[in-house]
């Protein structure tokens, strides 16, 4: 068996206090389906909270918080903000694609009547957004329907 499993299974089921209490929980809960999701969630949830409490102007000072980095010729000077929304994002949507693309290969979607609801659903998601932004600028001349983010 390896390591890694023998210890994960002494944390899981362990009786001592530390495990049993708070880190055998965490990792039951993480082995659900739905945990990054619930997680997400939260997280998006307690941000809102946060810059809508009063002295929310803490929260703008969190996303601006300076991230240097340097690695031999290298230098990453950003703020918290652009490190999230140009490197992480960048990474989230990589995965996304890796996962449609196994889902295409050999998952739920490779035959494609299985893959027309998502295929239709996804277009569906990007498409309204864009006419809804549409509708409600329209009046408001040709500079403003420059405006809406790209999918």
């Amino acid at each position: 068996m390896p390591i890694q499993d023998r210890v994960h299974r002494t944390w899981l089921h362990s009786q001592r206090p530390v495990p049993r209490i708070f880190i055998s929980p965490v990792l039951r809960f993480m082995q659900l389906e739905a945990a990054s999701g619930v997680l997400l969630l939260v997280a998006a949830i307690a941000a809102v909270v946060w810059a809508n409490l009063p002295g929310g102007e803490s929260y703008e000072r969190f996303w601006e918080t300076a991230v240097n980095l340097r690695v031999v010729g290298f230098a990453l000077n950003e703020t918290l903000r652009e490190v999230v929304n140009n490197g992480l994002m960048t990474i989230f949507f990589f995965v996304i694609g890796l996962e449609i693309k196994r889902e295409l290969a050999v998952g739920e979607l490779r035959d494609p009547k299985a893959a027309g609801l998502p295929v239709f659903a996804a277009l569906g998601a990007m498409i309204f957004p864009a006419l809804i932004y549409l509708a409600f600028v329209n009046n408001l001349g040709p500079e403003a329907t420059r405006g809406w983010g790209v999918p």
